[in-house]
């Protein structure tokens, strides 16, 4: 089992599936990217991204595997 904790408000789920004809296969694997929500910016209803001069971003993000 992956639980997956993060301060960041979203979660990207990418398959690789545009890797044709390369070494891996496409959905040879994925990646699970912690970030903000997509069209952030553009939506005033989302948290925003913007960082101003001075200020600084963190995040953390914590991936645990277990077994039932």
């Amino acid at each position: 089992m992956l639980t997956v904790r993060t301060t960041e408000p979203g979660l990207q789920l990418y398959t690789a599936d545009h890797f044709d004809g390369r070494p891996f296969g496409p959905c040879a694997g994925i990646a699970l990217e912690t970030q903000h929500f997509p069209d952030s910016p553009n939506r005033p209803e989302f948290p925003s991204t913007v960082l101003r001069p001075g200020e600084e971003f963190a995040s953390r993000t914590v991936y645990a595997f277990s077994v039932r």
